[in-house]
């Protein structure tokens, strides 16, 4: 980065030179090492995928990053931890189109090796940006969609939406065309791997990821923890998503402790007075969550089988063969609670033995069934091969404050011989997985509302204008319905409202503002000419002097008109999808032309992409008229439609 300025300085120099020679060598020379430098910085910068793989992925995975000009090279450190491959996915399509093996493995902890995989259960018949569609192989019928989305502890897992929940959906199956995601890979791999790395993101801001490579049918990222050196995902910046209205106190309270804001707000520029023009939304926000079982309670251990006992209960059954020695085995199997407020109870409903069992929570003697009672840490009384019927106990043994505190094991010891030999404990555990509902109004506008120096100036209610100008225009919207939620989960709401977007404009005192002294600047322009550059300075004694001198603009290089572009189109497959199937299939002509600008080559030559062919060759186009009309297009027609996910 120091040749730009090094450029900077000899140029400098070449206008302050005193000959006209001089000065025309230094331009060239400066005009030279300018474009040079254009040329590099271009080079390494001039698209998203330069700046990804000269600066980003290398920053991220603690790679040297080189300057420019490639004379210096350094290696930064922008992450507490980094990982030089944080996720890997492989897809192989089938023989229908369809993507019949996708698997993820991902390096969660960045130590360097893989620790969790996904193979998804289903097929991939459709892709969008955050999510999958499967349907029948090679066909476009009995759909289902699925959102990237992540667990309670972090890992990937697929959640079934309806399709409104998905975004730029596209068909890769026969049913769209053939060998679509063999002829596409490498997009197809950039769009699965965009949705996982932006549902992983969402989840744990601390996470950022870049591109590192395309092999195959093989996309791998490189990843690091660049946003906070935690261990939690719970980053404090990202609180004020669960609750905005909070920033505006935090942000006041950090101003007030921060000299460079106390310095700034007593300069003229920050006690004077001018108008801005503020935006804010008032947002209705409802979310529907389901819960299962395993949501809730996680068991791990020696687990014989497990049974229904009905809506939110499952009975484990704990068993397994005894001795006659004098360390009888014992079979546990561990509890834990994930929610422990859905808790609704649980406890050991039944022991049974041929000859004994004893239960155990946490390592305490709770019950036991046999003959003979059977407490404490010995061995019961009697004899071990005892013939006959099997001794049950069914008192039943609560331990739902036990679980709902944390970790619970529960353990049956079992002693027996002869032909009987064995021991069995039930647990039954009831769990509330009712939907869950959560309603909220996220107002950013209350701060403006409430300021006398902030007037109402527009406001948009669910696309209708309520206010323009300042002024009421007496339209109101009707009332909204939208479904929320999926599956058993499907809940109708209707609100006056779900959006208001408003704008304030807010008075600002800038009457303190101490106007600059412009009378130097003043007396240089007024008194200049192209030969002759005249200066004004104020001495120490307070006293002004003029001076002189000759003055010449260095020769300045031709410049062209514009930059030399062209314009080429190639055929594009629409490949969309909607919830009424394949957009194709409601076309006459199922395809059309995607439309690309390329920069022309220095001899001006139009560099054609794949399968491109040329509308407009090298020069200076203008389309701006053609694009001014698209866009007015969208807008009127946006303007006359009124989009909800209720159904008609």
């Amino acid at each position: 980065m120091r040749l730009p300025l090094s450029t900077s300085l000899v140029g400098l120099c070449a206008l302050l030179a005193p000959t006209a020679q001089a000065q025309t060598a230094s331009a060239q020379d400066m005009d030279a090492r300018a474009r040079a430098v254009a040329a590099a910085s271009r080079a390494k910068s001039s698209d998203s995928e330069a700046i990804s793989n000269n600066y980003l992925t290398p920053g991220l995975a603690n790679q040297p990053v080189c300057t420019v000009d490639n004379s210096r090279s350094f290696a930064p450190n922008l992450a507490c931890q980094q990982s030089a491959t944080m996720l890997e996915m492989l897809v192989q399509p089938g023989t229908t189109g369809d993507i019949t093996h996708l698997s993820i493995s991902r390096d969660k902890d960045l130590d360097g090796s893989f620790d969790s995989s996904l193979t998804l259960p289903v097929m991939v018949s459709g892709i969008c940006a955050n999510g999958i569609i499967s349907c029948s192989p090679g066909s476009w019928n009995q759909c289902q969609s699925f959102k990237w989305d992540v667990g309670e502890t972090g890992d990937l897992k697929l959640s079934q939406v309806d399709l409104p929940d998905l975004a730029g959906c596209y068909c890769v199956n026969a049913n769209c065309g053939a060998n679509l995601v063999a002829g596409n890979l490498p997009s197809v791999l950039k769009d699965l791997g965009g949705g996982v790395i932006g549902a992983l993101t969402t989840a744990d801001p601390r996470i950022a990821v870049a591109q590192a490579s395309i092999d195959g049918p093989v996309i791998r990222y490189v990843g690091a923890h660049t946003t906070a050196c935690t261990s939690s995902p719970a980053v404090s910046a990202t609180s004020y998503r669960a609750n905005p209205t909070a920033i505006s106190g935090d942000a006041y309270a950090a101003s007030q402790a921060s000299s460079v804001f106390t310095a700034l707000a007593a300069s003229p520029a920050g006690n004077g007075k001018a108008q801005e023009t503020r935006s804010c939304t008032i947002e209705r926000e409802i979310n529907v969550k389901s819960w299962d079982f395993t949501d809730i309670v996680a068991a791990s251990g020696s687990i014989t089988s497990t049974s229904s006992c009905g809506t939110g209960c499952l009975r484990f059954q704990i068993s397994g063969a005894g001795n006659c020695g004098s360390n009888p085995p014992a079979y546990t199997v561990t509890f834990n609670p994930l929610l422990p407020r859905r808790i609704i109870s649980a406890r050991i409903i039944e022991m049974g033995a041929d000859d004994w069992v004893q239960g155990r929570i946490n390592g305490q003697v709770v019950g036991s069934a046999g003959k003979r009672l059977w407490a404490g840490d010995g061995l019961p009384s009697g004899d071990c091969r005892i013939s006959g019927d099997p001794w049950y106990n069914r008192t039943p043994i609560d331990f739902t404050d036990r679980l709902r505190s944390g970790a619970t094991s529960v353990s049956a010891r079992v002693r027996g011989g002869g032909g009987g030999n064995w021991g069995t404990i039930t647990v039954e555990i009831q769990v509330d997985t009712s939907c869950e509902v959560s309603e909220r109004l996220v107002d950013l506008c209350a701060g403006y509302a409430s300021d006398a120096a902030c007037r109402l100036t527009q406001e948009d209610v669910e696309g209708v204008e309520t206010v323009r100008n300042g002024v009421n225009t007496g339209l109101k919207p009707l009332p909204q319905t939208r479904l929320f939620g999926t599956g058993r989960c499907t809940y109708q709401y209707s609100r006056d409202f779900f959006l208001r977007t408003r704008r304030y404009a807010c008075l600002i005192d800038t009457s303190g503002i101490t106007q600059p002294d412009l009378s130097r600047a003043a007396y240089i322009i007024d008194h200049s000419t192209e030969t002759l550059l005249a200066d004004q300075t104020l001495g120490a004694n307070g006293a002004l002097s003029q001076t002189s001198r000759a003055f010449a603009l260095p020769d300045r290089p031709t410049v062209a008109a514009c930059e030399s572009i062209c314009k080429t189109r190639a055929p594009s497959a629409n490949s969309g999808v909607a919830p009424a199937g394949a957009v194709a299939e409601k076309q006459n002509v199922p395809v059309g032309w995607d439309s690309f600008y390329h920069v022309c080559t220095s001899d001006n030559v139009c560099p054609l992409g794949p399968g491109e062919e040329i509308v407009s060759n090298c020069g200076c186009l203008d389309d701006f008229p053609e694009a001014v009309v698209m866009m007015q297009t969208v807008r009127l027609a946006g303007s006359d439609l009124a989009c909800t996910a209720a159904s008609r």
